[in-house]
């Protein structure tokens, strides 16, 4: 029995489908900026579209509903790679996502101040609830990480659990952007 509900939990994770896929286009959408970031030119409070601000340029687009310890340990990491791969002008950005507006916006605070990153901003969808309609991120995704390169997605993880986010797999496919 036990085995069963363990293999089950095994397919469910592996199965979470969130947010655009392979081949497909990212789309403009605006958000509020809340910490991180204070070299980028963008003023915390400003709303703007920080995907078209990043133009083509490789981009890391990170949804989460949680600050779990995985979220923290790709955002670190995130943070690290942004300098590293300054000649190929890799960006990245955390959307908090939430229920309710004031505590979303507070969770991505303390996030940003858990993760001390200074190269990653963290923004407020003003589509808060789950991102931009038109990225399809699944309302049961804790994590949504789209890697795009050239306007358009090169992968894509998600995960229902932030405890499942498989954070070593996502740095290592940074490479599929910077190259």
């Amino acid at each position: 029995m036990f085995a069963l509900v363990a293999g089950a939990s095994l397919v469910s994770a592996e199965e979470t489908k969130s947010g655009l896929q392979k081949g497909e286009t990212i789309g403009a959408f605006y958000v509020t900026k809340l910490a991180g970031a204070e070299e980028d030119g963008v003023k915390v409070g400003k709303n703007l579209c920080y995907r078209c601000k990043n133009g083509a340029r490789p981009q890391v687009v990170v949804f989460t509903r949680s600050s779990d310890k995985a979220v923290v340990d790709l955002i670190k990491q995130l943070d690290a790679a942004i300098p590293k791969n300054e000649d190929k002008q890799l960006r990245a950005f955390v959307n908090y996502l939430g229920d309710e507006k004031a505590s979303a916006k507070a969770d991505a605070e303390k996030l940003a101040k858990t993760s001390e990153a200074t190269n990653v901003p963290f923004v407020l969808p003003n589509e808060f609830e789950n991102g931009p309609e038109d990225y399809g991120i699944n309302p049961k995704a804790e994590v949504t990480i789209i890697l795009a390169k050239g306007g358009k997605v090169e992968a894509n993880f998600a995960a229902s659990s932030a405890k499942d986010l498989k954070v070593d797999a996502v740095i290592a496919d940074l490479s599929k952007i910077l190259n």
